[in-house]
């Protein structure tokens, strides 16, 4: 609509605002200003509209890469052989897919693999000097001897061209070639006769005269020819389940070449490389054309500017080995030439019952559109009702007389929406959300890159969002110590700044590891502090059985749906069992008779030695558990909750080093919750006013005190210099910089009664930010990076955020929404939901063997 229709509207109805937009009158009632176009463009800056905008961007995606696999094809292996990028630590980066960097054992297990199989791992180089330097690389991965005796591993060489390990059945040799030949074409039936299955055939080369320069268009042509004269033997070997690999020439540093090189021009090789992908364009063999882009990043450090450096044959290595090995290993960071997550039955099943919600929605809103098109009267319920009439009615008043006589269609969605009942459509939506979870991590749909950690793309990002956070800040209506303002807040830069680590892989840098493991414990602190301030203040009033069930819900819905749709252990996302575990130790510890509250202690000042004995007997049995691993597994794998604490491969080590690392760290936050009430009820300080809590001596005492606490934590981090010993150490301190940081945020007046608005609505979606980033911001289950928008990472990363937040908010939103539905206040029927809960969770308990 045009502003000045707006205008002339509004004249004619008198209104003082537009879409809920105050534009503002004079004391009199006289003329009120219009809405300017930047009013109206900041009214519609919301998050419904930026939801809007996500799901635009994801369809336009969608149908992006959708074009690109039906046009290229979505065969990662053709990715890997053929683009990709340095990054700045002068990795290699393939196009659109996860290189894994391969070890020793790494590449011995892929090996064995196949030998298993009786798979024969023949590898054949056949080329010049270039091709020989990359079969010495390939061999000193295996670390194999030069000498013509056998080893210890059964590993023989000969001249250094012939290398096998018979416990592996592995065979590497290298052939010498510097143009095509009779003999080479003879040498390759040969090959092909030995019918040997899974073999990597490498080859590269150009013509005997190379050095002499001189490439004239008559020698091109020969080059053609004979290059022609490869593709009958290739075309038999790739029929034997075989990888054939054509090796381009590499360019020189033409400054740097020796006398014997001068007359070799970048300009002549291009152009006979430019005849070897004619010929082998539409043929079985594969151009490697990434291990020319390598060598032409590397090109000034190539060693007498013609032969690829050291670091440059590694990588090309590493190309052969993920192509090779990638699909049989299953490694979560080498998604290149690997093939999509097979789905299970529970997936299926899952995802049929999402279906049905949905084809249910749809069913339901063509009947009512069609019953509204009838001129029937569709009722909405009274709440919608008045949200709808406070959103539209300003906007729609000044214009109901010239458009009385049209009915709005989106009326009726909307009716429909709210009157055929919201945990539906909620399911429906959850569906489709979820359905872009599994399109992003179990499919090679979209891209994957792998993660990219440098100071600088770690600390920007971090100065950034803290930037923001100062930037978005206003007074907050409680003046009290941790209010809910402020533990949203806290909740919400811990997160950003969790989220940004993960981006990155900073977790190689000590200190930086450490400080976001405190991070992760001050988040638990905080979950420890806050139950028990809510237990204190509130003495529980309602069901404390409904009230736990609620906070279970809470955290353990979207959890649940992803193990089911993902199909993921509940272990996986370590986090949500972490927090279910001690939110149930809370409720069990302040639920054990006596109940001790504020009100409690005042009428029976016993109750403070039942609280300090309720303390001591938690941390106690934690200890008991810590000192003792056996007990510990023997307790945490019994049928059959053992399903809840191992990984994929039954494991339950990682629940154990999650659960010792902030054992403690729960505790210490009731605990210092306790003090806190205590000394809040005695007035040893007063958080009820602006002012500062303690008198201006003090405050500088415990400033200095509380600094001195960060600093010593942020010291121990950097002088430690063992991640085992650094963490834990950790455990038994972490409270030092967490209570120093919660004194200085609340110590002044000034401070405690303001906080971050941006900080905190993240904080109210911490939880979502945290599991949702495993399957579509990150990728292959955290260890890689998704790509939406190939070849410009830092844009792709504020989109794919930008989706990620808001898919996070939906699913938060939509939880809230089904939150009194599973969990109703009356605890009868909580009991109820809680048994249909387990009946349906039987097979699957049954299939995953927890029975």
């Amino acid at each position: 609509m045009e502003l000045r229709e707006l205008r002339t509207a509004a004249a004619a109805v008198n209104s003082g605002e537009l879409g809920g937009i105050c534009i503002g009158s004079s004391a009199e009632g006289g003329v009120q200003r219009m809405p300017t176009k930047a009013d109206l463009f900041m009214e519609q800056l919301n998050a419904t509209n930026a939801k809007k905008v996500a799901l635009l961007l994801v369809l336009g995606f969608v149908l992006y890469h959708g074009l690109l696999n039906w046009n290229y094809g979505s065969d990662s292996c053709q990715w890997l052989l053929s683009k990709g990028r340095f990054k700045g630590d002068n990795e290699w980066q393939p196009y659109g897919c996860m290189m894994h960097k391969y070890t020793y054992i790494d590449t011995r297990r892929c090996l064995r693999y196949f030998a298993f199989f009786n798979y024969t791992n023949n590898f054949v180089f056949i080329g010049d000097q270039s091709v020989r330097l990359l079969y010495q690389r390939f061999v000193e991965q295996l670390q194999l001897p030069r000498s013509n005796e056998y080893d210890n591993n059964g590993s023989t060489s000969s001249n250094g061209i012939h290398f096998e390990d018979k416990k592996l059945g592995m065979l590497a040799q290298y052939i010498h070639a510097e143009e095509v030949s009779p003999a080479l074409i003879d040498r390759l039936y040969q090959l092909e006769m030995e019918k040997k299955r899974s073999s990597v055939y490498v080859l590269g080369l150009t013509y005997s005269q190379l050095l002499a320069g001189n490439v004239t268009e008559e020698l091109l042509h020969q080059y053609s020819v004979n290059l022609t004269l490869l593709v009958a033997p290739i075309h038999r070997l790739v029929a034997q389940a075989s990888r054939v690999l054509w090796k381009l020439a590499e360019r020189v540093d033409e400054e740097k070449l020796p006398a014997s090189w001068k007359l070799v021009l970048n300009e002549d090789i291009d152009r006979l490389n430019n005849v070897a992908r004619n010929v082998f364009r539409y043929t079985d063999a594969s151009v490697w054309e990434s291990a020319w882009h390598i060598a032409n990043g590397l090109l000034d450090t190539a060693v007498e500017g013609h032969r690829l450096s050291a670091h440059g044959q590694r990588l090309e290595v590493q190309l052969l080995w993920n192509m090779y090995c990638n699909d049989q290993m299953n490694y979560n960071d080498g998604t290149c030439c690997s093939s999509a997550e097979p789905h299970t039955s529970l997936q299926i099943v899952a995802y049929a019952l999402f279906g049905v919600c949905i084809v249910l929605v749809c069913g339901m809103c063509l009947r009512r559109w069609l019953l509204y098109l009838r001129g029937n009267t569709l009722y909405a319920p009274l709440q919608q009702h008045h949200q709808q009439q406070q959103q539209q009615q300003q906007a729609d008043s000044h214009l109901r007389g010239a458009t009385s006589h049209h009915r709005d269609p989106s009326h009726c969605l909307t009716v429909l929406i709210s009157d055929y009942g919201t945990p539906l459509v909620a399911l429906s939506l959850l569906g489709l959300i979820l359905a872009y979870f599994y399109l992003c991590d179990r499919t090679n749909f979209f891209m994957k890159e792998n993660k990219y950690y440098s100071e600088f793309s770690f600390w920007i990002p971090v100065a950034y969002v803290f930037a923001l956070g100062l930037f978005f800040t206003e007074e907050s209506g409680f003046t009290k110590v941790l209010n809910r303002h402020q533990t949203d807040e806290l909740r919400g830069w811990i997160l950003l700044v969790v989220l940004i680590y993960y981006m990155t892989g900073a977790q190689r840098v000590l200190p930086i590891h450490m400080h976001i493991k405190l991070l992760i414990s001050g988040y638990f602190f905080l979950t420890g502090y806050t139950h028990f301030t809510d237990i204190w203040q509130t003495g529980g009033c309602g069901s404390m059985f409904v009230r736990f069930f609620q906070e279970m819900f809470r955290l353990n819905f979207l959890c649940v749906l992803l193990c089911f749709c993902m199909n993921r252990p509940y272990q996986f996302y370590y986090f949500v069992p972490l927090l279910s575990f001690w939110v149930c130790v809370i409720y069990f510890v302040l639920s054990l008779p006596p109940r001790i509250t504020t009100a409690s202690v005042d009428a029976y000042p016993l109750h403070y030695l039942y609280l300090v004995c309720k303390c001591i007997g938690c941390l106690g049995v934690i200890t008991v558990l810590f000192m003792s691993e056996v007990f510990f597994e023997r307790i945490f794998v019994t049928r059959p909750w053992k399903a809840l604490f191992v990984t994929t491969d039954d494991d339950i080590h990682e629940w154990w080093y999650q659960w010792k690392l902030d054992r403690y760290t729960v505790t210490f936050g009731m605990i210092y919750a306790a003090c806190f009430h205590i000394a809040q009820k005695y007035s040893i300080f007063d958080d009820n006013n602006h002012g500062n809590l303690f008198s201006r001596r003090t405050s500088i005492s415990v400033t200095l005190l509380a600094l001195l606490g960060v600093g010593i934590y942020t010291s121990f981090s950097f002088l430690c210099r063992n991640v085992q010993n650094c963490e834990e150490i950790h455990s038994y301190i972490l409270f030092i910089p967490i209570i120093s940081y919660v004194v200085l945020r609340n110590i002044s007046g000034i401070l405690r009664t303001r906080y971050s608005t941006f900080f905190a609505w993240f904080g109210r979606i911490s939880l979502e930010l945290f599991v949702c980033q495993y399957h579509i911001w990150l990728a292959a289950d955290r260890h890689g990076v998704l790509v939406l928008l190939p070849g410009f990472p830092t844009l792709n990363m504020i989109i794919t955020s930008f989706i990620f937040v808001c898919a996070s908010h939906e699913v938060h939103r939509l939880t809230q929404i089904l939150l009194p539905y599973a969990v109703p206040n009356d605890w009868r029927l909580v009991m109820r939901n809680l048994v249909i809960f387990l009946i349906v969770l039987v097979p699957v308990a049954r299939s995953d063997g927890m029975f």
